[in-house]
């Protein structure tokens, strides 16, 4: 082996890793030329600490009831259905969802409103059915004297009707701003699929 082979090929020295800044708030090692702390924040050029954080409150803010129509003295509930023969009826372009169980919401004032929610229009209706696009934002109402029920459509687009507990299908709406009572487990109809029974609540059925 040549002896001067070494002096053509001297060794390549490693760099020394640059000196890390050492955070005097936290003792954190940081990249060099660090404006900031990674890991608490402190500025190298200021010398400022950061600032403390106030910690989030946990508890979650108190829901606010839209609704000031008075409460209902008894337990009512409104049984919601996707109805294949009404939306078959309506001829509604938009796809019938799985009909399965009825949503059973309950009602806690003696005025209830029936529509879709609308955030910018500050909309939000007691039974939501925002999932059928055949209802209005504020489709109807529902008022009761603590007994009987009473249903008025609000100048929807489609529509409110009410049919009897068995027959055919309703083909009257409710004339807009008239207020018709509800036959006793008698069906309001509604958009492209949504069928709805008021009823007293089962025991331990509302909470």
């Amino acid at each position: 082996m040549d002896p001067d082979a070494t002096s053509l090929h001297p060794a390549v020295e490693t760099p020394a890793e640059p000196a890390r800044t050492i955070c005097p708030n936290c003792q954190t090692a940081n990249v060099p030329d660090a404006l900031f702390c990674e890991s608490c924040g402190y500025d190298f050029t200021t010398g400022s600490l950061p600032r403390p954080v106030t910690p989030a409150t946990t508890a979650a803010p108190p829901s606010v009831d839209a609704n000031t129509a008075p409460p209902l003295a008894q337990a009512w509930v409104a049984e919601v259905w996707i109805d294949p023969d009404w939306y078959a009826d309506q001829r509604s372009s938009d796809p019938l969802p799985s009909p399965g169980l009825p949503n059973v919401v309950p009602l806690r004032h003696t005025s209830v409103l029936i529509g879709r929610v609308s955030r910018s229009r500050g909309i939000t209706p007691d039974i939501d059915l925002s999932t059928d696009s055949g209802v209005s934002r504020r489709h109807a109402q529902l008022t009761t004297d603590g007994t009987r029920w009473w249903v008025e459509d609000l100048g929807s687009s489609n529509g409110t009707y009410v049919a009897d507990t068995v027959g055919a299908l309703p083909k009257t709406p409710v004339p807009a701003g008239q207020k018709k009572e509800i036959p006793p487990d008698g069906r309001v109809y509604l958009g492209a699929w949504t069928r709805i029974t008021v009823r007293k609540a089962a025991p331990g059925e509302v909470g």
